[in-house]
C-alpha cells in the first residue's frame, strides 16, 4: 500500500461513496481536508452559514437517496450544524457533518474555538465520533457512510483534530469499497399473518410513510395496492410515494396537513397497514380517535419504532421494499387480481364530495388559490421544497404530488429557513430538474443569505413566497391559549421589502397582489431563472388573517358536516 496524507484517503472515500458535491465553509482547523478536496472531482459550494450547509446537504441527500456531506471548521461551525443534524435525524435523512477541531493536546485547555462537539452532537446523530489516529481516517469515514445508510437512515458527525488531519496513513483506493448495508427481510409468518388480516378486513387502507420513499419501494407499493384493490393514504413525509391522481389514492389524514376526504376515509377504515410511518402527532392527533374501530399492522425497518407511539395489532420488522414484495407475492399466491369493490367506490365518492375550494378570486389573495396555480402550472416532475408554518399546512392540504422525491419537507423538526438551502442542494444534485421552494416570509428571512450562494454559483430555482406579513401560524396558535397578552408581536409592521432584498443579492423578484397575476408571475420566474441561471422570487401577498384548518384531534366529523347520504353505509357483502 502507499502512504498518503490521511485526508487524501478521506476524499477518496467520499468520491467512491458517490459524493459529487460538498457544502461548507473553510476555516483554519479544517484546512488539511480542504487541501485534499482541491485535487478531487468533488465540487465544493461555500455557503454563508453552517446551518445552511447542513440543510443543503440534507436536500441533496433527500433527492438522491445518497449520503449528503457538509463541512465546517472548529467551535461555532459545529454548534451551528446542530439544527441541521436534528432535522436530518428527525426525518431519517443520511448526512455526514465533518468538523475541524483544535489540536488534540489543546482540547483540555480551553483553546480557541475548541468545543466538545462530539458530546454536543450525540443526542441528534446516529453516531458522533472524533478521529484519534490518522490510520483510522478512511475506515472511520467508511463506517460513517454505513451507519448513515443502514436501518433507519440518519446523520453522523465526524470531528477531525488539526494534528490528526496532518498525519498520513497506508491506503490504496483500488483495494477499498463501500461497506455493505443490510436489507432486513420480513419473517414469512408475519407476512402471512398480515395478509390474513388484509383479507379479513372490509375497509382496509395502506398508509405509506416516508420509509417507502427512502426504501425506493413505491413500485412495490403500487403493485400491491392494485392487486388487492386497497386504497392508499400517505403521510406528509410519504407524499409522492403514491400518485395522487391514481384511482386508489385515498388522500391524507391528520390534524393539519390533511384532506377532508382523507380524514373521512380513515375514520371509516377498519384496518390500516402502515409501512415506514412513525405515527407522528400531527398525523394521529388524539390517539383514542385515531385507533378506535380499526386494527393496525405496523411495518418498519427499525424494531424500536414498533409500539413506540401505540401498540399495533401486528408488528413486522423489515425493509419496506422486501416487505411489500413479500406481501405481494403472498397475495398473488392466494388470489388473482381483485376488482374494485364497494370500499374503493366509497373512497372515490368521498374524494368527489369533500374537496376544499381552491378557486377563490378574492383580493387579498386566499392561499388555496396559490396552490391551485402551482398545481396547474408546474409539471409532474417538478421538485417542490417547503418547510414549516401555515404555508406547509396549506401545501399538505392542497398541493398535488405524483412521484417520489419530488416533494421535500422538513416534517418533524420544522426549522425555519430550511427551504432555500435545501432547494440549492436539490438543484446541485439534479441540475436538469425544475425546483420550486415554497416559503413563508418569516422563514425566508432566517437563512436568506444563502440566496447569495445560489447567485454566486448560478444555481437556478424559483422561490414562491406566501406572505401574510403576520407570523400567521403563531397568531393562529395563540387563539385557544389566550396568549395575545403574553407576547408583543410586531413582525410585519415596517418589515423588509423582499423584492429589494432579492435585487440586492443580484436576483430578480416580483410581487403579486391579484390572483389573476399569479400564473404570469410563475411563467416569468421560471423562464427568467432558467435563462439567467439565478434564484428568482415570486412574492404573493395573501390574506393577512387566513388560517389553516386545524383541530384538536383527527376527527373529520368536527371539521365538516357530512352529507346525509355519506353517513349511512351498508358494508355487508
Amino acid at each position: 500500500m502507499n502512504r498518503v496524507p490521511c485526508m487524501e484517503a478521506v476524499v477518496a472515500v467520499l468520491e467512491s461513496e458517490g459524493v459529487d458535491t460538498v457544502f461548507g465553509i473553510p476555516g483554519a482547523a479544517i484546512l488539511p481536508l480542504y487541501a485534499a478536496l482541491r485535487h478531487s472531482s468533488i465540487r465544493h459550494v461555500t455557503v454563508r452559514h453552517e446551518e445552511g450547509g447542513t440543510h443543503a446537504a440534507d436536500g441533496w441527500a433527500r433527492v438522491t437517496g445518497n449520503v449528503g456531506v457538509c463541512v465546517g471548521t472548529s467551535g461555532p461551525a459545529g454548534t451551528n450544524m446542530i439544527t441541521g443534524l436534528y432535522t436530518a435525524l428527525a426525518d431519517s435523512v443520511p448526512i455526514i457533518c465533518v468538523t475541524g477541531q483544535a489540536a488534540t493536546a489543546k482540547l483540555h485547555q480551553e483553546a480557541f474555538q475548541a468545543v466538545d462537539i462530539v458530546e454536543i452532537a450525540k443526542p441528534v446523530t446516529k453516531w458522533a465520533v472524533q478521529l484519534k489516529e490518522p490510520a483510522q481516517a478512511p475506515w472511520i469515514f467508511r463506517e460513517a457512510f454505513r451507519v448513515a445508510r443502514s436501518g433507519r437512515p440518519g446523520p453522523v458527525l465526524v470531528d477531525l483534530p488539526i494534528d490528526v488531519q496532518r498525519g498520513t496513513c497506508l491506503y490504496d483506493r483500488e483495494l477499498d469499497a463501500p461497506l455493505p448495508v443490510p436489507v432486513p427481510e420480513p419473517h414469512p409468518r408475519a407476512v402471512r399473518r398480515a395478509c390474513d388480516m388484509l383479507a379479513a378486513a372490509k375497509r382496509p387502507l395502506i398508509l405509506a410513510g416516508g420509509g417507502v420513499i427512502i426504501a425506493d419501494a413505491c413500485e412495490e407499493l403500487r403493485e400491491l395496492a392494485e392487486h388487492l384493490q386497497v386504497p392508499v393514504q400517505v403521510t406528509l413525509m410519504g407524499k409522492g410515494a403514491f400518485p395522487e391522481d391514481h384511482p386508489l389514492f385515498a388522500g391524507m389524514a391528520g390534524i393539519q396537513t390533511q384532506t377532508r376526504w382523507g380524514n373521512a376515509a380513515f375514520l371509516e377504515s377498519d384496518l390500516v397497514l402502515a409501512v415506514g410511518a412513525r405515527f407522528g402527532d400531527r398525523h394521529t392527533g388524539d390517539l383514542d380517535v385515531y385507533r378506535r374501530g380499526r386494527r393496525f399492522v405496523h411495518v418498519d425497518i427499525e424494531p424500536a419504532q414498533i409500539g413506540k407511539v401505540f401498540e399495533p395489532d401486528l408488528g413486522v420488522v423489515g425493509h419496506a421494499r422486501p416487505v411489500l414484495a413479500a406481501l405481494l407475492e403472498e397475495a398473488r399466491r392466494r388470489t388473482g387480481p381483485a376488482n374494485p369493490g364497494k370500499w374503493v367506490r366509497r373512497v372515490g365518492e368521498l374524494r368527489g364530495t369533500l374537496l376544499r375550494r381552491d378557486d377563490f378570486d378574492d383580493v387579498p389573495i386566499k392561499p388555496p388559490r396559490v396552490f391551485r396555480e402551482l398545481n396547474e402550472f408546474y409539471g409532474r416532475d417538478t421538485t417542490f421544497v417547503t418547510a414549516i408554518g401555515l404555508y406547509q399546512i396549506w401545501s399538505g392540504q392542497f398541493q398535488a404530488t405524483y412521484l417520489p422525491r419530488r416533494y421535500l419537507v422538513c416534517g418533524q423538526a420544522g426549522p425555519l429557513g430550511w427551504e432555500v438551502p435545501a432547494a440549492m442542494g436539490v438543484k446541485c444534485a439534479h441540475p436538469e430538474r425544475q425546483v420550486v421552494a415554497v416559503v413563508g416570509d418569516y422563514s425566508f428571512q432566517f437563512l436568506m443569505e444563502e440566496v447569495a450562494v445560489a447567485a454566486q454559483y448560478r444555481i437556478p430555482f424559483v422561490i414562491v413566497m406566501i406572505n401574510n406579513e403576520y407570523l400567521g401560524l403563531i397568531r393562529q396558535a395563540e387563539i385557544p391559549y389566550g396568549m395575545n397578552y403574553a407576547v408583543d408581536l410586531h413582525y410585519g409592521e415596517g418589515g423588509i421589502d423582499h423584492v429589494k432584498a432579492m435585487e440586492a443579492f443580484g436576483c430578480p423578484a416580483r410581487r403579486v397582489e391579484l390572483p389573476g397575476d399569479i400564473r404570469d408571475a410563475l411563467a416569468w420566474a421560471t423562464e427568467t431563472s432558467a435563462s439567467e441561471r439565478l434564484p428568482v422570487l415570486v412574492e404573493v401577498m395573501v390574506e393577512r388573517e387566513a388560517n389553516a384548518a386545524m383541530g384538536p384531534a383527527l376527527d373529520a366529523i368536527k371539521e365538516f358536516e357530512p352529507l346525509p347520504e355519506l353517513v349511512a353505509v351498508d358494508w355487508s357483502d
